[in-house]
């Protein structure tokens, strides 16, 4: 049952992972597959385009020096500042997370208006990479994450981002501990292994989800 009565046609999965254990490849199969896939990250972009509330904010906070001579959000400045300094991360995240948790609310107001009362629940992904430390978790019927082990999670980190070993463990440790999203999680999804592997367990996951629904 879902945890909040605000969306009666709608049933809520949250999706989340560490950074780099395969959150967004578990998202882009489950869009393949049909789901209503709300995606955080690009609202969190939507929310500090030029213009916006967001970033002025963020402006007011860090200066001029995180804005591109375009004027947009420079990311990589601002991510070097906020990952070696607890204190920049929380601010960002007092900004920017109020303003994501409203645009995945109004998206979720639209999809439930166009569900029909009377049929099986529409299940509605959200793709929130801080789902637990944003309190999102708190809306969900369900939570999926997506797990690997350290040492992989560091291999693919520096593999994509071309990080030190170093920063990529202060990437990793500024987000929750991994173990402590395991626990409050209802399904461990094992990423560990072959594209072909993490597909079809989502193939699999999305089915049974589907069949409970129907019920």
């Amino acid at each position: 049952m879902c945890k909040t009565d605000r969306w009666h046609n709608l049933y809520i999965l949250g999706l989340t992972g560490g950074i780099a254990t395969g959150k967004s490849t578990v998202s882009r199969y489950l869009c393949e597959l049909g789901a209503h896939v709300i995606d955080a990250d690009k609202i969190a972009h939507q929310v500090t385009m030029p213009g916006t509330q967001g970033l002025s904010k963020l402006v007011q906070r860090f200066g001029d020096s995180i804005v591109t001579p375009e004027g947009a959000l420079n990311r990589k400045v601002l991510g070097r500042i906020v990952f070696n300094d607890k204190k920049a991360l929380s601010a960002v995240n007092s900004i920017v997370h109020p303003l994501v948790i409203d645009g995945i609310h109004n998206m979720l107001d639209a999809l439930d208006r166009r569900s029909g009362e009377g049929e099986a629940k529409t299940c509605v992904v959200l793709d929130v990479p801080l789902l637990f430390e944003a309190g999102i978790d708190k809306i969900c019927d369900e939570i999926w994450v997506v797990a690997i082990d350290l040492e992989l999670q560091i291999k693919r980190l520096r593999e994509r981002d071309g990080y030190s070993r170093e920063e990529a463990l202060r990437r990793i440790r500024s987000q929750m501990d991994l173990e402590e999203k395991l626990a409050r999680a209802d399904v461990v999804i094992d990423n560990s292994g072959s594209r072909d592997d993490i597909r079809k367990t989502v193939r699999r996951l999305w089915q049974e989800l589907n069949r409970r629904l129907e019920r």
